[in-house]
């Protein structure tokens, strides 16, 4: 059989299971080669208890190098910057070219700060996350302790991150004043039930919910909304828009306007059949959803079987992502919030410990010595 070269271009939620897959099972004429310009890749889904400080920084990171060898997958350290798609080839930041028979993208996404002026030089930025966590230490070890937070945006990520900014805090005897601009509402996305347990939380855990509120503009000393009103802030942490990476508007592949990848229901491009696209970088035509690291991780299996069907020559299967899907939501207390669907919310210390354990038992997939 002909040797036939998947390049896998990132390594977020998806593209590790492609990694522990093929490592379990290798495809006959098949090699893999993982591009990334890092080598440990944070679980988004472990960031607010890291941000609480219940899970250290190498227990929500994936080791990418030593999972890539444990797995018999070559690792090319570097930066994608783009695609030429007649010759298949991979375009490297350090003119470098990768050749590809098939070619698979889980790039994450960047922060999109153009809609409010001065956030790209006074907001901390929640994605991408590793530049997070390193404004946060700097925050945290500060000999000065903020006095006044605001949080810009007021979906699951953000309100997560305010209430684990809140149980870090306590730890460090500081209580500064942590608020939520939070648009039209709060955690529009969940159910009404759900939205009525974070609102609770909120109260509970002392976090000021701006609602509506809209921020127009960032600057040194805190913030202005749409109505020109002013909000002191010593820290300001934007956690609203993102867009795919800028270069793959130079590849031709079709994009949403956020500038994901355009994909079919079998996760390949509707551009280019060669190219796959997942996560937080690719949404499927005619079934837009919002980026959820959920959505990331149940694309493993259904991208792994057509990865290998590709390779057979056999037709790709189609994908077909929940409607109603789990949300869990920390309140940095020792206690979660569960939903799903139009009705169904639950609460408490037991919910915590259940996504406590759905998260280790993810990250232990990949740890080192794990089989494969």
């Amino acid at each position: 059989m002909a040797d036939h070269h998947i390049v896998l271009v990132g390594g977020g939620h998806t593209h590790v299971q492609v990694l522990r897959e093929f490592g379990d099972r290798p495809e006959p004429g098949a090699r893999l080669t993982l591009v990334t310009d890092r080598v440990m890749t944070p679980y988004s889904g472990m960031l607010p208890g890291h941000v609480a400080g219940v899970y250290s920084r190498a227990e929500m990171h994936i080791d990418l190098e030593g999972l890539a060898k444990r797995c018999g997958v070559a690792l090319c350290r570097g930066t994608a910057v783009g695609i030429d798609r007649t010759r298949r080839e991979l375009l490297l930041a350090d003119g470098g070219r990768l050749a590809y028979d098939t070619l698979s993208l889980n790039l994450g996404i960047t922060p999109d700060l153009s809609g409010i002026a001065g956030a790209d030089r006074h907001a901390i930025a929640v994605k991408p996350i590793s530049g997070l966590l390193d404004q946060l230490d700097r925050l945290f070890a500060g000999e000065v302790v903020p006095r006044r937070i605001l949080m810009v945006g007021g979906g699951p990520a953000g309100v997560e991150i305010a209430l684990a900014l809140r149980t870090r805090f306590q730890a460090l005897a500081a209580q500064p004043w942590i608020a939520i601009a939070a648009g039209d509402a709060v955690t529009p996305s969940l159910n009404p039930r759900m939205q009525q347990r974070v609102r609770a939380a909120l109260a509970r855990r002392d976090v000021t919910l701006l609602a509506p509120c809209r921020i127009a503009e960032i600057h040194a000393e805190g913030a202005v909304d749409t109505t020109g009103q002013h909000i002191a802030a010593d820290a300001v942490i934007v956690s609203t828009a993102a867009r795919a990476p800028a270069w793959l508007a130079t590849t031709g592949l079709r994009q949403a306007a956020d500038g994901s990848v355009l994909t079919a229901d079998t996760l390949a491009s509707v551009t280019d059949g060669a190219i796959f696209a997942v996560g937080d970088c690719a949404a499927i035509e005619d079934d837009r959803r919002e980026k959820a690291g959920v959505f990331a991780v149940r694309q493993g299996p259904p991208l792994i079987a057509n990865l290998r069907r590709r390779i057979r020559g056999e037709p790709l299967g189609p994908y077909r992502a929940q409607r109603d899907y789990l949300a869990i939501l920390a309140t940095g207390d020792g206690s979660a919030i569960a939903g799903r669907g139009r009705w169904l919310a639950v609460e408490g210390r037991w919910v915590w410990r259940w996504k406590d354990w759905l998260d280790r038992s993810f990250m232990a997939r990949f740890a080192a010595g794990s089989p494969g």
